[in-house]
């Protein structure tokens, strides 16, 4: 298993008339999450798309909504990949406020496509790699 934290703050234009982040900028922080555990391996979506032609597109997601983010408030992106991936990837996310407090949790399931093919493809071996140390 691996997690990864990552902080982000909510601005102003992410949040609606009652000043709580708008439900719909979950999707982006579960985005930033995986984006940036990724990174934390030395790799990134750009690399990945452009040196190795492969995509990750979003299959689905889950979303539940635990009490609201308010703005200015600095959130804490908590990752977690708890499977090493095969044809599918699937990253957990919980986002806590400055208190600690648990706002959101979450999950987001991807495939693996080649970028020249549109064809499904199992996890990169590059990728497996990266993550083999953590599932040992």
């Amino acid at each position: 298993m691996i997690q990864h934290e990552f902080q982000k703050r909510v601005r102003y234009g992410e949040t609606d008339q009652m000043g709580y982040l708008y439900y719909g900028n979950y999707a982006q922080l579960y985005e930033i999450g995986r984006a940036e555990m990724i990174r934390s391996l030395g790799l990134t979506y750009r690399n990945m798309e452009a040196e190795h032609g492969i995509l990750m597109p979003v299959m689905s997601m889950n979303s539940r909504y635990v009490r609201p983010a308010h703005y200015d408030e600095l959130l804490n992106i908590k990752t977690t990949l708890r499977h090493l991936p095969d044809q599918y990837i699937t990253f957990h996310h919980e986002i806590f406020n400055e208190k600690g407090k648990l706002v959101n949790g979450g999950s987001v399931k991807l495939c693996f496509i080649e970028g020249k093919t549109g064809k499904r493809a199992n996890a990169p071996k590059y990728l497996l790699d990266a993550l083999s140390t953590y599932f040992e």
